[in-house]
């Protein structure tokens, strides 16, 4: 866990629900997507981005999700989910997520999410602003 800490200085803790188990008796696939979303809006939150969003009217929108399910999670269970930034493009980038399962101390999922930067205002895509590069820029992944 002290690893994973200090690779993901800002990560998520999601108490996994009893709701979230299917009837193979672990935590249902889909259920991963949400935690990723949670974890995405808590990392914009933590780094004040979510503010600018409402303020400027341009924000994040996801055009792909992906998923790498490595070890099955039963309740009960807290999952840490950490994220690093990858191919910081103009107008995009990849967030890229690790679940840490503190019952069984060991990444237990994996995913991805090409997000796009959006003007609400116009419909348009927009451009990374220089702030969000800048705060992207350090806490991009080395090898994601």
């Amino acid at each position: 866990m002290e690893k994973f800490l200090k690779q993901y200085p800002i990560h998520t803790q999601i108490q996994v629900p009893w709701g979230d188990m299917d009837a193979l008796q672990h935590v249902n696939n889909v259920a991963y997507f949400r935690y990723f979303e949670t974890a995405r809006i808590d990392f914009f939150a933590q780094l004040g981005l979510l503010e600018q969003a409402q303020a400027s009217g341009i924000g994040p929108v996801i055009s792909e999700n992906q998923a790498k399910y490595i070890k099955p999670v039963v309740f009960p269970d807290t999952l840490s989910i950490g994220i690093k930034i990858s191919n910081i493009e103009k107008d995009r980038f990849i967030m890229h997520y690790q679940a840490f399962s503190h019952a069984q101390q060991k990444i237990v999922t994996t995913g991805s999410s090409n997000v796009v930067m959006f003007n609400f205002k116009t419909g348009q895509k927009a451009e990374v602003s220089r702030e969000l590069l800048d705060i992207l820029d350090t806490h991009q992944a080395t090898t994601p």
